[in-house]
């Protein structure tokens, strides 16, 4: 039996997404094959544990989920494992008086949105700890994570991007005039601003006027040091695919096209989480949280056969340029007035792990996960197969004569 670490929660504005997207994951994991054990990252950084985190409704009171769950540290368990150990209060010891909770991890399942969960922090500390997790690596995780980087490396790839500019925020104190004035010489309106390392359309505004781009690069300065302004494509469609693999294997999912509500031009952080949905077009009903499969969209997208293959193969050089791993989701855009299709981003952790486009593509949400656990397993069997340390003490006695040598 296979023990898996959920990892929900991190220290990001996409805190509750995470949430929803892991529990899906859980719930969709096979018990027979494994063993499930919640790890949950407060808003402050602390790590719990406890059976009730599985559940949805543990989380409507996160005051009460602090005092009940199980605070955690994590330990080295020996290279392929991961030790998660309780560690209670004086207070929580003494009415307790049991040895301390702990659990060996044999993978990580990463179900962490934004911020240090999906931008190669937590895959690190999963590199350092020695343990396999899902999702794609370092790499990958933190250059998808940047939007700018992200256009950069696809525009030196051959691949199309709309024009833009990235804004940092030590630029943009005391420079604001210089800045607005510079973003406009150089795209024009209309215009559309997010923040560079963040998802789930939080801090994303349209502007049409300079003072409405003023505006919205101060809100999305709130949420990121790095503001991405780009030129907006005035008659849009959004199409989105899934990947699934390695970056030498991937396969590419059925496309989607997003629905934003009457009221945006763009979609909203609402419209991807809180609207109904009667799940049209190949849409899955879920119990509990539904995550992005709540979104109204088209799924397949009502696009012809040669325009989705362009999409799909495109989609699988992102995956592989970007080294990723285990499940991904691309979102591109079609401009209607020409036809053309520009990459907007790349998600490394999708939302709900986008199992949506994977049940019509023949690949049930547990086959989903257990194929992403399967890809963590590999991808850490091939690296441990490799030489990790040279057996050399360098400060052993004979080998210091050796350097203090070199020095004359």
């Amino acid at each position: 039996m296979c023990t898996v670490g959920v990892v929900l929660g991190g220290v990001a504005p996409e805190h509750e997404v995470s949430i929803i997207s892991a529990l899906q994951a859980a719930a969709a994991l096979d018990r027979e094959r494994y063993t499930l054990v919640p790890l949950y990252i407060a808003k402050d950084g602390t790590w719990y544990t406890g059976d009730a985190l599985l559940e949805v409704d543990t989380y409507r009171d996160l005051d009460t989920l602090r005092d009940t769950a199980t605070p955690v540290a994590l330990h080295p368990g020996g290279y392929g494992t991961l030790r998660v150990v309780e560690v209670p209060s004086e207070s929580r010891w003494e009415r307790l008086r049991r040895p301390p909770l702990r659990h060996d991890i044999d993978v990580m399942l990463l179900g962490l949105h934004g911020g240090p969960g999906e931008d190669g922090s937590v895959q690190g500390l999963c590199e350092t700890m020695g343990v396999p997790y899902t999702g794609s690596g370092v790499l990958g995780s933190a250059v998808g994570m940047d939007k700018g980087l992200s256009k950069r490396l696809c525009q030196q790839a051959g691949l199309p991007v709309v024009d833009f500019v990235t804004l940092h925020a030590g630029d943009w104190a005391g420079h604001e005039e210089d800045e607005l004035t510079r973003c406009l010489d150089s795209l024009g309106l209309p215009l559309i601003v997010k923040p560079a390392q963040l998802g789930s359309s939080i801090g994303i505004a349209r502007a049409d006027t300079r003072n409405a781009l003023d505006a919205a690069i101060e809100d999305a300065l709130r949420y990121d040091d790095k503001v991405i302004v780009e030129k907006a494509v005035s008659d849009l469609r959004e199409i989105n695919c899934s990947v699934l693999g390695t970056p030498t294997e991937s396969t590419a999912s059925v496309l989607e096209e997003p629905v934003p509500s009457a009221e945006e031009d763009v979609l909203s952080f609402q419209d991807k989480y809180m609207r109904e949905s009667d799940h049209n077009a190949g849409g899955t009903k879920t119990d509990g949280p539904e995550g992005m499969a709540a979104l109204d969209r088209i799924i397949p997208a009502e696009l012809d056969d040669a325009t989705t293959a362009s999409i799909q193969e495109m989609a699988v050089q992102i995956f592989q340029l970007f080294e990723c791993a285990g499940v991904a989701r691309i979102d591109f855009m079609i401009d209607r007035a020409t036809g053309a299709v520009y990459f907007n981003e790349i998600n490394t952790i999708p939302g709900s792990f986008s199992f949506y486009l994977w049940e019509p593509s023949g690949i049930p949400f547990d086959e989903l996960m257990h194929r992403t656990i399967q890809a963590a397993q590999q991808r850490f069997a091939e690296a441990r197969g490799r030489i990790r340390t040279y057996d050399v003490n360098l400060l052993s006695e004979r080998s210091l004569s050796g350097l203090k040598g070199s020095k004359g």
